[in-house]
């Protein structure tokens, strides 16, 4: 049996986004490519957490939290709250925790 792609292929290329659309969301899951960012990820997941909290639970100096942090944050994947000198992160919305708990539900199965 024969098939037609040519109608697909024109869907699908209108439904393609923009390249600066899909460099974003290449960058967005660059972000995600690192071991110590989805720690931190995972952990403010579960609470907000200033920074010496998370650099304790991941034996890790606090200046190399801040440095993920700051990257998180760039990426608008965590925010930070000010309660006096200390600030408290957590992750910037609900769309971070599904991708951390579907990206944990697929590799589970």
């Amino acid at each position: 049996m024969e098939h037609n792609h040519e109608a697909i292929i024109k869907w699908v290329a209108r439904e393609m986004p923009k390249d600066e659309v899909l460099y974003d969301l290449a960058e967005l899951f660059r972000v995600f490519g690192d071991t110590t960012r989805m720690k931190v990820l995972y952990a403010l997941s579960h609470n907000e957490l200033c920074v010496c909290a998370i650099a304790e639970l991941l034996h890790m100096q606090q200046s190399a939290i801040s440095h993920q942090l700051r990257i998180l944050k760039n990426a608008k994947l965590v925010t930070g709250r000010r309660e006096g000198k200390t600030i408290f992160y957590s992750l910037a919305d609900d769309h971070v925790r599904t991708i951390i708990a579907q990206g944990m539900e697929h590799i589970s199965e």
